[in-house]
């Protein structure tokens, strides 16, 4: 009868433990961060090469450390050239179709597709290419900092529209 009492005792106190905790879980405490809703058309879009603008969402991209997201959106036709960054890149398509390839020289027969739903992860510093067909939205995310090292800067083609810079 005593083990019976004393299994019943255990029983009960594991579950008001687990309940308290969830409850406690579930309090307002000061200073918690509430949510966030970015809505599209609030967005603020920044040209980056000719053809393609990008927009911070959440976070920040600079930051050692710190979770970001952003969203790119390019043009039909925009070629990304072949580039590479020193952290993980996940990328998701929102709209059109955005078409990925890896390798230090853009290939279009190197190229994926990927439609509205897919998704990518770059492992750091592998060097990879895209283009738009359609006009493309994608989402970025991932932890700062985020910094794009063009693999041949000369073929960037500035969103000015003037002539890549050759080397010297």
């Amino acid at each position: 009868m005593k083990k019976l009492r004393m299994v019943c005792f255990c029983a009960l106190m594991a579950g008001a433990a687990a309940f308290g905790t969830r409850a406690l879980g579930q309090e307002k405490t000061e200073g918690a961060a509430s949510h966030m809703i970015v809505r599209s058309a609030d967005l603020k879009w920044t040209p980056v090469m000719k053809g393609c603008e990008v927009a911070q969402v959440s976070g920040d991209p600079n930051a050692d450390g710190s979770e970001f997201v952003l969203r790119l959106r390019c043009a039909d036709g925009v070629k990304i050239p072949a580039h590479w960054h020193p952290t993980d890149e996940n990328v998701t398509v929102l709209k059109g179709t955005f078409l990925i390839g890896k390798g230090e020289t853009f290939d279009e027969t190197k190229l994926a597709a990927m439609n509205v739903g897919s998704f990518v992860a770059m492992p750091k510093e592998m060097r990879h290419f895209a283009m738009s067909k359609g006009e493309s939205i994608v989402q970025v995310h991932g932890v700062g900092p985020f910094k794009i090292n063009w693999v041949n800067p000369a073929e960037v083609i500035p969103a000015d529209g003037s002539a890549p810079k050759s080397k010297s």
